[in-house]
């Protein structure tokens, strides 16, 4: 395997690409007791229109969070993540709208675990039967989503940004299209999407890359197929398609986000520099310690549910700033003059760069979180880029780059703002 030092950071990775495609990453750490595997697909949600071999193929809304519902079934009856659990392993997944991620966590027994988990998300096992009383569990799942006022905040702020883009439906999809979804279709997305050539596979804990690299050998198949090509329709203008919009639900308190849409840099480590900008753009723009958010706060217009973040997710890129206020509106005015100000006066120099050191910080604190790692890594190899060059890469980055960034990417008709208020009785 190909050996990569990272001296600052104290790590060494081990990378290999399989003859099936699969691309491998160890990350040992000799003497701590937990390991962790993440096991990705380049397949999520937003993936519903694809072209492989020529052939283009249209599927209904939430497949890709159905199929991670049912690879947990085994032919003899047993589920995966039952008979993971009895062997000292705490397994899950999760579905967003541009991956699918099995992962595991456990102090013993962890090749055994390995070998569990790459057989079962490899080997797929559907019936009409079983995957029509799916249906049920699933179609109440979306209604809990509809009826959650922060999902349901999310999704009425990504509709107002984008106008096609298969991000703005929801990832589990509506009770109407999973419907459509036969253990035919799960069978057919299933190989084209959970191909070795579509995945990924990140490890990190006191294990042997050798040995990590032969359990993938020994348990995955052993043919390169195809990679599929995601359609996700004609490209994007950078305006929203609604600025304002506003809901009532039963919420204590008014909750708001505002976004903006950003063209994602292709891949590699451009894509890497891009998302590191931007985050250290929105922190020294909005983050707890920026001038914005201290007056804010102290003037009680916002409180500590207060975040933002930069998601770069299926082709797209996403600034979402937002939390509870009493005078969402208000914030808006006051977020968009603080972008007019920086864009005129630009970011205190001492302020960039402690900012630059805390961002640095909390990324090597982050190394500590092996799930954090794992998923990190397996995301930035579908980009093209490796999570572990972050912190290098951020120090290189420059305070009029973060200061491009807020000028073009959060003018002012590009910033959309949702509101759900609390509902009248």
């Amino acid at each position: 395997m190909e050996k990569h030092e990272y001296p600052q950071l104290g790590e060494t990775l081990y990378a290999q690409t399989l003859p099936n495609g699969l691309r491998l990453r160890v990350l040992p750490k000799p003497g701590f007791r937990t390991s962790y595997a993440a096991f990705a697909t380049n397949y999520g949600g937003a993936h519903r229109r694809f072209t492989i071999d020529g052939q283009t193929l249209d599927t209904p809304a939430g497949v890709a969070h159905y199929l991670e519902h049912k690879m947990f079934d085994l032919p003899n009856g047993d589920n995966a993540l039952n008979l993971l659990t009895a062997n000292g392993a705490d397994p899950n997944a999760f579905t967003s709208s541009g991956m699918t991620c099995y992962y595991f966590q456990s102090t013993h027994s962890f090749e055994e675990n390995l070998r569990m988990l790459l057989h079962f998300v490899s080997t797929p096992y559907f019936t009409a039967e079983t995957v029509q009383k799916e249906q049920g569990i699933i179609a109440q799942e979306i209604r809990m989503g509809e009826d959650n006022p922060g999902t349901a905040l999310y999704y009425n702020l990504l509709r107002q940004l984008y106008a096609h883009h298969p991000i703005r439906d929801r990832v589990a999809g509506t009770v109407e299209s999973i419907a459509q979804i036969t253990h035919e279709t799960l069978y057919a997305c299933h190989k084209v999407f959970y191909a070795p050539s579509n995945m990924c596979l990140c490890v990190e804990g006191d294990v042997d890359p050798e040995r990590i690299l032969a359990i993938a050998q020994e348990e995955l198949p052993r043919e390169r197929a195809g990679i599929p090509s995601a359609d996700f329709g004609e490209e994007e203008d950078l305006l929203p398609v609604s600025t304002y919009e506003k809901a009532a639900m039963p919420v204590s308190a008014p909750q708001f986000l505002i976004g903006a849409k950003l063209r994602p840099a292709t891949a590699g480590e451009a894509a890497l520099r891009q998302r590191l900008t931007a985050q250290l753009a929105l922190r020294l723009l909005t983050g707890s310690s920026s001038p914005l958010y201290t007056r804010l706060y102290a003037e009680d217009i916002l409180n500590r549910d207060y975040d933002y973040e930069v998601d770069f997710i299926a082709g797209t890129g996403t600034v979402i700033v937002g939390g509870e206020s009493a005078q969402p509106e208000t914030v808006l005015k006051e977020l968009s003059a603080e972008i007019a100000r920086v864009g005129t006066e630009g970011f205190d120099a001492e302020r960039f760069e402690r900012a630059k050191r805390a961002s640095y910080g909390a990324r090597l604190r982050g190394l500590e979180d092996f799930d954090n790692v794992c998923v990190s890594m397996a995301e930035g190899l579908f980009d093209g880029f490796c999570s572990l060059d972050a912190p290098l890469l951020l120090q290189s980055i420059r305070k009029g780059e973060c200061e491009d960034f807020v000028r073009q990417a959060l003018a002012p008709e590009r910033l959309a703002l949702s509101i759900i208020e609390p509902k009248k009785v």
